[in-house]
């Protein structure tokens, strides 16, 4: 069979990345929500001639990126335990 402790490197490894590449994510979500909801706030703005949607944008962006951070972080945390 295989050799357990090059595999269970290999997979530890492997895991190790996953969790890194999971604080990535919940590192960038919330600053890309709001950039993204700016931007389409922005267009709104110009398009009905307005000034409140943008900020409205960054708002609704923000809520929807810490919406975004407590589920990637409570998928992380199950799959720690």
């Amino acid at each position: 069979m295989a050799d357990n402790g090059k595999d269970g490197k290999q997979h530890s490894a492997l895991g190790d990345m996953v969790k890194a590449e999971s604080m990535v994510q919940i590192a960038i979500m919330l600053p890309a929500s709001c950039l993204v909801g700016w931007l389409l706030g922005a267009m709104l703005d110009k398009h009905f001639h307005q000034s409140w949607i943008g900020i409205a944008g960054i708002f609704l962006g923000a809520a929807a990126g810490f919406v975004q951070v407590v589920r990637t972080a409570s998928r992380f945390l199950k799959r720690d335990s």
